[in-house]
């Protein structure tokens, strides 16, 4: 404007230097005749009425003009304000948003409405501070007012997400359906589809799921060694009435998951209770191999079945590598009183006892002590054991 400015007055200055010069060469006369008038003006005088003229008609015609358009003018004027003030508002309702006010939020968002620009973003933040407030029937109509095209993943995955959050799984799932057959697919869809899954119980989908997410990388490692745990707990329970259909998940599973000690102790506890003792032995041997675990040894006798002695011999192998191993003593001491090995069972149990450094074991080998000496007609030791078993409880 400055630059602008500057050249006009140049110009005025230039035209003002033209007519100071020709106006000294004033060679002619212009006469004006209008009967019965007459007038009679040099001809410099008439150029510049004729330039004040055209001044004043291009003056009177601007201000008419203006006048004219006075109305658009207001109106473009009232839309612009309307227009920064619905900018501001959606400014505040995000800020507000994150501040955690979310009534302040919904109202800020409300007021953005009033650009039609604004509806699709206003409509999302009002719905996200209508559902932190647990008013779900407001949520759902904020986001049935979102009809934009471009704003319809968006609104999909936001009704996803809330619905998620608010352990309303089938609808999560029916707006991630709607999403993915338009095209949409996400690695947050994804994991919403986990949270749904799993608010469902349906670990086969839980199980794959988070496979997916960890070859994306797209989930903690640790949060997806809790949910494939969980996921297997729940899948081997749901066949607990069926050893075929146990087994052949249990081969589905990765060796990871087959050599974790919760879950193969939980599958040998499964067979066992199926009568598949020899099925059960190998679980918890493979898993011993892999991961030496106090919960896999207290498992082991209980696959033993009608004959303990392969057991024995395989655990007797494993006590030369720990000989002071309580937790293998104790395995040794359950097996030999499957056998009837009284004398072993008893010189077992109690280098069990002496070398127990937890509460749950001890108790367990005074136990253990106690049925061994009634299978031999001890009463007296076998109350003995049982009354120190009760006072290595420490109930608070």
């Amino acid at each position: 404007m400055a630059i602008r400015g500057l050249l006009w007055l140049a110009l005025l200055f230039a035209v003002a230097v033209v007519l100071a010069v020709v106006g000294r060469f004033d060679m002619g006369q212009v006469l004006l005749v209008y009967p019965p008038y007459r007038v009679d003006m040099s001809l410099n005088l008439f150029v510049v009425g004729l330039v004040v003229l055209f001044i004043l008609l291009y003056a009177l015609l601007r201000i008419v003009r203006s006048i004219w358009h006075m109305p658009q003018r207001v109106a473009a004027y009232r839309a612009r304000a309307r227009v920064a003030k619905a900018r501001a508002a959606l400014r505040d309702a995000i800020g507000n948003l994150y501040a955690g006010r979310f009534s302040r939020a919904e109202k800020a968002a409300k007021d953005a409405l009033a650009n039609g620009d604004n509806k699709g973003a206003a409509g999302l933040i009002a719905a996200t501070a209508a559902h932190r407030m647990h008013e779900y029937a407001r949520r759902d109509e904020w986001l049935a007012q979102i009809d934009g095209a471009d704003w319809q993943d968006a609104r999909l995955m936001a009704t996803a997400d809330m619905r998620a959050d608010g352990r309303d799984a089938d609808g999560a799932l029916a707006a991630l359906k709607e999403m993915q057959s338009q095209g949409g697919r996400r690695i947050h869809a994804q994991q919403i589809t986990l949270r749904a899954q799993q608010q469902l119980k349906n670990w086969a989908e839980v199980l794959k799921l988070v496979k997916t997410l960890e070859k994306r990388e797209a989930i903690h490692p640790a949060v997806a060694v809790r949910l494939r745990q969980l996921a297997a707990e729940n899948l081997l329970r749901d066949r607990r009435h069926n050893a075929d259909a146990l087994l052949e998940l249990w081969n589905s599973l990765t060796p990871t998951e087959r050599h974790s000690p919760r879950l193969a102790d939980l599958a040998a506890e499964l067979l066992v209770a199926l009568n598949r003792p020899q099925e059960a032995r190998k679980i918890v041997e493979d898993a011993l191999a892999q991961n030496w675990d106090a919960r896999l040894l207290r498992r082991y006798p209980d696959t033993a079945g009608g004959d303990a002695l392969p057991l024995i011999q395989k655990a007797e192998a494993w006590q030369k590598d720990r000989p002071e191993d309580a937790d293998l003593l104790f395995a040794l001491g359950r097996l030999c009183l499957h056998q009837q090995l009284w004398g072993k069972a008893q010189s077992f149990l109690e280098r069990a006892l002496k070398l127990a450094d937890n509460e749950t074991l001890k108790i367990r080998s005074h136990r253990a002590l106690a049925r061994l000496h009634e299978q031999l007609g001890d009463a007296e030791k076998a109350s003995l054991h049982y009354r120190e078993s009760a006072l290595a409880m420490n109930i608070v």
